[in-house]
């Protein structure tokens, strides 16, 4: 395995890529998106390049030592100082690759860069250690849904720490930095389900930090999105709870009673509990207690646990705050 991705056995004509995908070649998984071919073609060619290069230069290197290896009775040559020939080519030849590889890559930069127009806008928010996916009629989910051969713009913040959004199979990958937007876009042209993961260490949970994005065939997205705010809206509280739980919270709190590595305490059976922090004295686990946990966790840190957890301010309303309370106070 190198780069998360299974490299075939002997027998294997193609890669068995992650999700069920398949062809691609020995280095890259297949090209999924429109703008995937600018970023394999300047691959292959420095690929090439640093592989010719580097074949010559261990044949000379052999054939150097062995034709001019010391002998018995050989004196040695004085060596020349000087060859304008010599100087001349290995100054031109350089400047001539870099060139052509500026300008393959330049011109597939500027393609992935420039997003069309008529762009679908969804919003990311990367946060330790999930990633969250804002649609424009609100709904939110922890999977990247988009309709097949449209244009689609990621508009990314983080909340913490700088995290990465990759998609292999898009060839995308995007910096997602604290304090400010990033974006990119992409358009995705095959119907199916893709890794997306983070790409840049943030944290002891950064390898968890995996996702998936599912390619609606035509006319399928719309209905789910359509389907799936519909659905949220119309939940009890705690199943709401549950829910956004699952979605904001499970990558460091556990439901079941069980300590996720450097994670924080699991919510079963909290409420009513009374905690004892490193810099507050000693509170019952109540609503409020839960709430001010939600919006400003550095206030109170429990004993025995670091101040890891970033604020939810601003990306919770109140009623969601409320379903998660009320999802706690089932876990009895």
């Amino acid at each position: 395995m190198i780069g998360g991705f299974l490299l075939p056995l002997a027998s294997e004509p193609l890669l068995a890529w992650p999700l069920g995908q398949t062809g691609g070649t020995f280095w890259l998984p297949p090209q999924s998106s429109s703008t995937a071919h600018y970023v394999d073609r300047a691959f292959h060619l420095i690929l090439g390049i640093a592989s010719f290069f580097f074949l010559l230069i261990v044949f000379l290197l052999a054939l150097f030592l062995l034709r001019y290896r010391g002998r018995p009775g050989t004196l040695a040559q004085k060596a020349p100082t000087h060859s304008t020939a010599l100087e001349l080519a290995w100054s031109i030849i350089p400047l001539v690759l870099v060139v052509v590889i500026f300008t393959t890559g330049f011109y597939g930069y500027m393609e992935i860069r420039t997003a069309p127009r008529t762009a679908y806008e969804i919003y990311v928010v990367g946060q330790k250690w999930k990633w969250t996916f804002r649609y424009p009629n609100g709904y939110e989910d922890g999977e990247l849904h988009v309709p097949v051969d449209q244009a689609v713009r990621l508009t990314m913040q983080s909340q913490d720490v700088i995290h990465s959004l990759f998609i292999p199979a898009f060839r995308v990958k995007m910096d997602v930095v604290p304090g400010r937007y990033t974006t990119t876009w992409f358009r995705a042209i095959q119907p199916g389900e893709y890794d997306l993961v983070c790409a840049e260490y943030c944290g002891t949970g950064h390898s968890d930090m995996i996702t998936k994005v599912v390619v609606h065939p035509p006319g399928e997205f719309e209905r789910w999105l359509r389907q799936a705010d519909e659905q949220a809206q119309s939940l009890a509280p705690v199943d709401a709870g549950r829910r956004l739980v699952t979605q904001r919270c499970a990558s460091c709190h556990s439901v079941d009673g069980t300590q996720i590595p450097n994670g924080g305490p699991s919510f079963k059976g909290i409420f009513g509990q009374t905690h004892t922090f490193r810099n507050a004295p000693p509170t019952v686990v109540d609503e409020n207690y839960i709430r001010e946990s939600i919006l400003d966790p550095s206030k109170k840190i429990r004993e025995g646990y670091e101040d890891r957890m970033s604020t939810f301010k601003g990306q919770l309303t109140d009623k969601q705050i409320t379903n998660i309370i009320e999802y706690i106070k089932s876990l009895q």
